[in-house]
Formats: C-alpha cells, structure tokens, sequence
C-alpha cells in the first residue's frame, strides 16, 4: 500500500458557473493554481464536445501556465484525439459521452468497444500522454483495458456513492476487488465520481488506489467555504483514511 494518495481537482464545474453568464469570472485556471496551492497533486479538465463548461481556450491555458500535471478527460473522437496530441497533457482519460447527460452516467465499455478504442490508446501512447480508461468496477472492463495498452484505469465510483444503507458495502466491495484485480494485472488504479467529504474515507483506504479525482463536490462547497478549504479538508479526509489503513493492515 501507497502512504500517499494522489488528489486530482476537476475544475469543470468553475467553467460551467463562469459560461452561466458568458463572461470571464470566475476563472478555472485561476481555480487551478488555488488548488495547486491547497495540496492538490493535479488538475483534471473534460473538454466536452459540446463545450458546456471546459473550453479550447481553458486547455491551452492550463498546458501552458500551470505546473501540476493536467489530467484531460476526453471523448474517443478524432477531434479530441487531435486536441490531445497537440497539447500532449501529462495524462488523458477516456471517458463516455451522450450529448443529453448531465453529467458522465457511467464507465466506457472498454470491452465492447476495443476495435474503436485501440487507435485512441495506441497514438497517444506513442506520443508520451500516459492514458486511463474511465471504466466501471468490472474484471471484463480492466482486462480490456490491459489488451488495450492502457497503462491506466479510473474505476468509476457513481454507483458507490449513490447507493443506499443496504447497498453501500456491496458496492465498496466492487470498487476493492477490481482496485486489486488492476494491480495484478500491471494497471495503475484510479478513482472518482460522485465522492465527498461523508463517503470518501473508505474509498481512500483501498490500498491499491493511488488517485482519486474529485470535482463537482469540491466546486460545491467552495461557495461555502472556499476552494481552499474544501480541498484541504479533503485532502486530510484521504489522509487519514489511508494512515488508519496502513496502521490495521501493520497492526
């Protein structure tokens, strides 16, 4: 197990407030370097077909003026594809996408979809942009995504933090075993959807995860609190999470 747990802060959803009114304020990179300040260990931006929140402009902005490594989500399409490979981010996550969703309803079928997806993993490989697959907890989505040439997988975890008092340990149970399934296998587990400061913590204690990434929570309570503070609070809430789960597993 990891000491330490990497936090990526998506910042979607400062865009998604600054398009509200089509004007400049507030500023996701301006966002960026808060979080970057507050111990985030990188930034995560989905430019969407459709530009409802991350713009062209937004990328190029944050390749050039922010030091944390950019984490760009993408749909497998031959324009962002082209994107990618201009800006070359340190990393570029696949992930599905319905022009009608409010927001990523599920995990890339990695499996039923690998005659489309392998063009995708292979350029950008080659180009140097470490790739993750944005999948669902599933031993078929992780084998996959390792006959892919993945180097990365992101497990979803929407179904874990929406599921009910009768489900929740089910469904941590998934995230547990495809996290140790992806070690085994060679792959880089990640993490995110859906996690805030109450269901975080078991999430973060998974030993075989070495990142999670967390947006639209922590956009929410910086109206609150602060961006600063949403973030530090949770970076200590992973903290503690992984440190209580080194000492049961030394113990």
């Amino acid at each position: 197990m990891s000491k330490t747990l990497r936090l990526g802060v998506n910042i979607d959803h400062v865009a998604t407030i600054r398009n509200a009114r089509g004007i400049a304020h507030p500023d996701p990179i301006r966002a960026a370097r808060m979080a970057a300040e507050a111990g985030a260990d990188g930034i995560t931006a989905h430019l969407r077909e459709d530009r409802r929140h991350i713009s062209d402009e937004d990328i190029e902005r944050l390749s050039d003026q922010i030091d944390l490594p950019l984490n760009l989500e993408m749909a497998a399409t031959e324009e962002m594809l082209a994107i990618a490979l201009q800006h070359r981010p340190h990393a570029a996550c696949i992930v599905p996408e319905k022009r009608l969703e409010v927001t990523t309803e599920g995990g890339l079928d990695a499996h039923g979809g690998a005659n489309h997806l392998r063009r995708y993993v292979d350029e950008m490989v080659q180009a140097g942009i470490r790739v993750s697959l944005f999948i669902d907890p599933e031993p078929v989505q992780l084998q996959a995504a390792r006959h892919l040439g993945a180097p990365v997988v992101e497990l979803h975890t929407g179904c874990y933090a929406e599921a009910g008092p009768d489900t929740w340990k089910v469904e941590l149970e998934r995230l547990c075993g495809a996290a140790a399934l992806a070690e085994d296998m060679g792959l880089e587990c990640h993490a995110g959807h859906g996690l805030s400061y109450d269901n975080v913590g078991p999430v973060a204690a998974i030993p075989n995860l070495k990142e999670l990434n967390i947006g639209h929570f922590l956009v929410g309570e910086a109206i609150f609190g602060g961006l600063d503070s949403a973030i530090k609070r949770m970076r200590s809430l992973m903290d503690k999470a992984r440190a209580e789960a080194l000492g049961n597993r030394s113990a």
